[in-house]
């Protein structure tokens, strides 16, 4: 079920604003911490957590520094298809190495973020995969130098 189905079978009230904002601050933070800060019960918390995570509203995950990891090349792949776009995307989002695939506008009609060891797999997961699915007209690869910006902290406004 697309994303935006099923983020409309729960209510976004202040609490939960809250509730992610907090979490996405320190996700390790206590329920019972967190009903403190909004004014609900521990067991309040924990339900609308779930209620919000179940329903893909929001998710509970350890972010890591890929490098760290043994993951030293990133990028993001603009990727121009013929016919349409979201059979292409079905395709390439099961390849393990896309962490974040977006359909877009412009130049380019979806973006893939891939995490790699090293060029090597980066050229093969490019030409080996990305370029041969059926649809992909053309690639354009932006290999990330540095990470200067990471946050997740940006609220529910």
């Amino acid at each position: 079920m697309p994303r935006a189905e099923l983020t409309q079978r729960v209510a976004i009230d202040e609490a939960a604003k809250q509730i992610i904002s907090l979490l996405q601050r320190d996700g390790r933070m206590s329920y019972a911490e967190v009903g403190k800060r909004v004014g609900l019960s521990e067991a309040a918390v924990r339900q609308r957590v779930s209620k919000l995570t179940d329903a893909g509203v929001m998710q509970i995950v350890a972010v890591t520094d890929p490098s760290q990891l043994g993951f030293y090349r990133q990028a993001m792949i603009g990727i121009r298809v013929t016919g349409d776009a979201r059979s292409v995307a079905e395709a390439i989002k099961k390849i393990d190495q896309v962490d974040y695939l977006v359909l877009t506008t412009g130049r380019f009609d979806m973006l893939a973020e891939i995490v790699c060891v090293d060029d090597n797999e980066l050229r093969e997961v490019l030409h080996g995969s990305i370029r041969t699915t059926p649809g992909v007209v053309d690639t354009e690869t932006f290999t990330y130098l540095s990470l200067e910006k990471e946050h997740y902290d940006w609220g529910a406004r």
